[in-house]
């Protein structure tokens, strides 16, 4: 899959990194993808994760998210004017991964650093990633 790299700065203050390539790297499914929140406040997180995604990626409609690592969230929620459809997952994964789902662009699978995570450790968890550019 080809992204374009989120822009150096986003007004949106997300702290993303995406490959101009997937990386398959070492893990056992394909991450398209980091994301370091800045809390496990999923309402007012994933406004800001979706502003700052490439136009490529079209509007996400869905997302997938661990229960565990979030606090309790809705079901839907109203970001820029469109519904977007929150499901839960049961297992705790590691590592924790967001998925993105946008119908007719695709689907992206985002590791997320956790918001406790000092510069160094997310730094290194952006970088293993084998990306190319940040929005910070």
């Amino acid at each position: 899959m080809n992204l374009a790299p989120p822009p150096p700065l986003s007004s949106s203050g997300v702290r993303l990194r995406l490959p101009t390539q997937s990386a398959q790297g070492h893990m056992p499914r394909r991450i398209d993808g980091v994301w370091w929140p800045r809390s496990s406040d999923l309402v007012s997180e994933l406004p800001r994760l979706l502003a700052g995604l490439p136009s490529g990626c079209g509007q996400v409609s869905s997302v997938l998210v661990d229960e565990a690592v979030w606090d309790p969230f809705p079901g839907r929620l109203l970001v820029a004017d469109q519904v977007v459809r929150l499901r839960r997952t049961t297992g705790r994964h590691v590592p924790s991964t967001v998925c993105l789902l946008a119908p007719g662009r695709g689907r992206w699978d985002l590791l997320v650093v956790p918001p406790a995570a000092t510069e160094a450790e997310a730094g290194s968890l952006m970088d293993s990633m084998d990306t190319t550019t940040a929005a910070h």
